[in-house]
């Protein structure tokens, strides 16, 4: 088949699965590896060569960890030194020596080859975890942090894993490289790189143009990718590194939008490809030795590594969903399992079986974090019975009604004047969260009028209203209205029509959460243009009376849309009137100061 035919077929397949995979939300990797199954030299037979595919395709995930690699600076990276190497090293180790024993005691291998198996087994898909954690926006959360941190550690012990090769008599790519060499290279490069890698793009973006500049960051990425890989350590290892050189530096936005597309495409080749290796005719021969192999495997590696991180600190907010991230089999285990079967240490069909094992694995994956979504969602539902806190009558003259990040400020303040005052969130999380820092804070709906009458609202003189919930704030207002009608209530709204219905409710007394840090943003803004203090001050000045005075003409027709365009028409023509009515003002008063200047001065000169 035509490189072109080949190339139509594969871009076809992933048009087809990848949206529909994602429709039925399963996630695009899965999709990717569904296309390749279908095409590949076990389905339809469309492609007949996936390994020179996947040779091409670990581009992508070279390029992944560049681009990762940009977004950690060496400050973060440093940070995450004790994740990387402590985590890292329980995770390898301890998941590493269970699929060991299981490797020894139950398929009767040598230790020696157990122990290797079961530190490749340990590793887990870079290529597979990190874009699924990006697509869901977890890489931030504290589960994806350490995610993160052991697939680097596990990067990293790629480099002793290779030096036990040669002591099993397997002549691999790097046999002729002695431990240390990697390491060393490694050295030298984060030692010269930076300042070097700063030259070369200063150097391009001053001469060369942007497709010049792309052409210099895929360069840089899989040059220092090679050397990495000449030094006997991993190609991603190397293109992580050369992200990390660039991170802060001015270039890193610029680097990131200029890889990001081959990225994309690269990856997704790289997971059709392995896809197309998953031999469903040995799955046929022998279905329950591979899916008990791979089901196994993840079995094993979940478990492990969930007892293993909830014996640890803050274990039992990551432990399961660290887990089955990291419950695949990697990539690497690819190469590994054919340089052992080359050297002889395991045999021909036991090596088919792991490898399809570990295929299967990959492809599983997905399912495992729609599982932990499910346990998730059904952990919180059972935490939402949770029973209200017994909230005391403190005496407190504020109550304050949600304690997130506005109520908290207002509690802060009152806090540093010396005012009591009570608060109460109806997110248990955020009151546990906040009790840990030292904050008082009670458990409990502010809408319910016996929970809050027990609070002594109505012994209060401030309630604060800093709920976050639009419908929940109105409830809580309607509630205070009916019972507490004197109560001075201070609110935040959420936006503009729910600072409408608040006035409805007669809250007269409001801020819109967004409004004063606009202000203040504008202000620094027209600053940095050079715009005079006195005219920025009296700008806002106008601004903030005029945007008061339509806040309260479009109150009366909020409910009528058009009445609402036609309002706010007519108010901004109205500014801009204002504005041009001072300038004029201002002009008039500057001819009639220089007039008088030249007057005094025509007097002195006669």
């Amino acid at each position: 088949m035509g490189s072109f035919t080949t190339l139509a077929v594969l871009l076809g397949a992933t048009v087809l699965f990848v949206p529909l995979f994602r429709r039925m939300g399963l996630g695009s990797v899965l999709g990717y590896l569904a296309a390749g199954v279908l095409i590949g030299p076990y389905g339809l037979r469309a492609v007949a060569d996936p390994e020179s595919l996947l040779h091409t395709a670990e581009i992508g995930v070279v390029l992944l960890l560049f681009i990762i690699g940009l977004e950690l600076q060496p400050t973060r990276l440093w940070a995450l030194r004790r994740q990387v190497f402590g985590l890292g090293t329980l995770q390898l180790l301890g998941v590493g020596t269970v699929l060991g024993l299981v490797g020894y005691y139950g398929f009767d291998l040598a230790w020696q080859v157990s122990l290797l198996t079961g530190w490749t087994l340990a590793l887990s898909s870079t290529a597979l975890v990190l874009p699924t954690l990006a697509e869901r926006k977890e890489l931030t959360t504290r589960y994806g942090r350490e995610s993160f941190a052991i697939l680097l550690f596990q990067d990293l012990s790629v480099i002793a894993l290779l030096a036990l090769l040669p002591l099993f008599g397997i002549a691999g790519s790097r046999a002729g490289l002695r431990p240390g060499t990697g390491a060393l290279v490694l050295v030298a490069v984060v030692i010269v790189g930076r300042p070097l890698l700063r030259w070369l793009f200063n150097y391009v973006a001053r001469f060369g143009s942007r497709e010049v500049f792309t052409a210099a960051a895929l360069l840089v990425a899989l040059g220092l990718a090679l050397l990495m890989d000449a030094s006997g350590l991993s190609m991603s290892l190397g293109a992580f590194v050369a992200g990390v050189l660039l991170a802060d530096s001015e270039f890193r936005h610029e680097l990131e939008a200029s890889i990001a597309p081959f990225e994309t495409l690269l990856l997704g080749l790289f997971f059709i490809a392995v896809g197309m290796s998953i031999d469903i005719g040995l799955f046929a021969v022998a279905p329950f030795e591979v899916l008990g192999m791979a089901l196994g495997l993840l079995a094993i590696k979940t478990l492990s590594l969930y007892l293993l991180r909830r014996c640890l600190p803050q274990g039992k907010e990551s432990a399961r969903p660290l887990a089955f991230a990291l419950a695949q089999g990697g990539e690497f285990a690819f190469v590994v399992f054919r340089l052992l079967d080359r050297g002889a240490l395991l045999r021909p069909v036991l090596v088919d079986e792991l490898t399809l094992a570990v295929a299967l694995s990959m492809a599983l994956s997905p399912f495992f974090f729609i599982a932990n979504d499910w346990l998730a969602r059904r952990a919180a539902a059972k935490a939402a019975v949770r029973p209200y806190d017994a909230v005391p009558d403190e005496g407190a003259p504020v109550v304050i009604a949600g304690f997130g990040r506005v109520g908290q400020i207002v509690g802060r303040l009152l806090a540093a004047q010396g005012v009591r005052y009570t608060a109460v969130d109806i997110d248990a999380e955020q009151v546990d969260a906040v009790r840990r820092f030292g904050m008082k804070a009670y458990y409990g709906d502010a809408s319910r009028h016996d929970l809050m009458e027990s609070a002594g609202l109505e012994r209060a003189q401030v309630l604060v209203l800093a709920i976050d919930d639009v419908e929940a704030s109105l409830r809580t207002v309607e509630m205070v209205r009916k019972h507490y009608p004197k109560l001075q209530i201070v609110a935040r709204a959420r936006n503009r029509f729910h600072a409408y219905r608040l006035l409805d409710l007669g809250v007269e007394r409001q801020m819109r959460e967004t409004w004063a840090s606009s202000i203040a943003l504008g202000r620094f803004t027209l600053e940095g243009l050079g715009v005079p203090g006195g005219e920025v001050e009296q700008l806002i000045k106008h601004f903030i009376v005029h945007d008061e005075d339509m806040l309260r003409r479009q109150h009366a027709v909020y409910h009528d849309e058009s009445k609402l365009i036609q309002t706010a028409q007519e108010a901004r023509r109205e500014f801009q009137s204002i504005l041009e009515q001072d300038r004029d003002a201002a002009k008039q008063l500057e001819r009639k100061i220089a007039a008088d200047a030249r007057e005094a001065e025509a007097e002195r000169g006669g």
